[in-house]
């Protein structure tokens, strides 16, 4: 007779009669349900063996980080901190850039989109009508900013544009071709 028989045997008679166990019920009743059958709790997390790492205190004798506390010896680091935007006695940044100094126009300038004659004739193969909300409409331009033709590329139908600027060389192939051109103030 094997030693598994006599195993099963006394299992099975330690049981109470009437009462049958399924494989994931716990012994008693009172304890909880959980992972296991045991219940994880937060205070039960440690971390892994020998990832935590106690922190250096320096500055406690000279056993370890202890005279200097790991800053080197003498010098402005070693004594105290240094101020942000310090550069070791250069003339600093802040004062190497002049402030505010002169006039400039950059800030009035008008800038436009720009579409060329070319991309037209693509965009409006059937001639027609071309105005600042059709360009949006078909991706030429984006939506409220101004808009300037430019006479790039060839335009073989007649198109009435509508835009806020032209060069004088999409004008001249605008009605070249037999549109027309209005400016919009």
């Amino acid at each position: 007779m094997s030693t598994d028989n006599t195993d099963e045997k006394s299992a099975v008679e330690s049981q109470s009669p009437g009462e049958s166990q399924s494989p994931g019920e716990s012994q008693s009743p009172s304890e909880p349900q959980g992972a296991g059958g045991r219940g994880l709790k937060l205070h039960h997390l440690r971390p892994a063996p020998g990832a935590h790492k106690a922190k250096t205190r320096v500055g406690r004798g000279e056993a370890s980080k202890g005279k200097t506390a790991g800053r080197g010896t003498k010098g402005t680091k070693a004594r105290n901190t240094v101020r942000l935007g310090f550069e070791g006695g250069q003339m600093p940044l802040y004062r190497r850039v002049p402030k505010l100094k002169g006039f400039s126009n950059a800030g009035f300038g008008t800038s436009y989109q720009v579409v060329n004659t070319g991309r037209l004739a693509q965009l409006f193969p059937e001639g027609g009508d071309v105005t600042p909300e059709n360009m949006v409409a078909r991706g030429a331009a984006r939506k409220g900013e101004l808009i300037k033709v430019l006479g790039t590329g060839d335009l073989p139908v007649a198109l009435r544009v509508t835009a806020h600027a032209f060069s004088a060389t999409a004008v001249e192939k605008i009605e070249r071709a037999g549109g027309t051109v209005t400016a919009l103030s």
